[in-house]
């Protein structure tokens, strides 16, 4: 028989006649058991055997894992919602913070001072106001409530002056402002 195409691929048909590869042809439970005794056929539904296994292989172990699988995806959530929540809370500790750090800024600072010589003024000239309508009302008041009126004005005024004083050094740039 000559060299064909078909004989080169498959030599193990190079033993049949031409009669047998037509019969192969025309029978199709002649051409099954030829088909399946070729080598490579069967070196192929090897393979495929082999290849069935290992993915069966490979999805046992896939389902042994799933259980650890599904655990760490639920740790992983609890991780990311723990940690969405911290930073939740991170956001409302800056607020806090930069609120109560407000408090220490100078320029608040100032203000509070300012606001504090304004009271100490207020309060004095309150003490002073109720000293000389007590005074006129009753009329002359005995030394110990003249020397007690002089010493809580006098000091009063003293912190008053303080005041100012540190108020206007601010104010000249003299008050160094340190941020730490």
């Amino acid at each position: 028989m000559a060299a064909t195409p078909l004989m080169a691929e498959f030599p193990e048909l190079s033993h049949l006649t031409r009669n047998d590869l037509e019969d192969l042809l025309n029978d199709p439970a002649y051409f099954q058991s030829v088909f399946h005794s070729l080598s490579s056929v069967k070196s192929l539904y090897q393979s495929q055997s082999e290849l069935g296994t290992a993915n069966e292989a490979i999805a046992r172990t896939n389902v042994s894992l799933q259980g650890r699988l599904y655990q760490l995806r639920s740790e992983t959530q609890d991780a990311f919602d723990e940690a969405k929540s911290l930073e939740a809370r991170w956001k409302e500790v800056e607020r806090e913070q930069r609120e109560v750090y407000q408090r220490f800024t100078p320029q608040f600072l100032l203000l509070r001072l300012r606001h504090a010589t304004a009271d100490q003024d207020n309060a004095s000239e309150a003490l002073a106001s109720s000293f000389v309508q007590a005074s006129s009302s009753s009329g002359l008041n005995d030394a110990s409530d003249v020397d007690d009126f002089v010493r809580e004005f006098r000091e009063l005024r003293k912190i008053y002056h303080k005041r100012v004083m540190w108020g206007d050094r601010w104010a000249a740039g003299q008050v160094m402002w340190r941020d730490d």
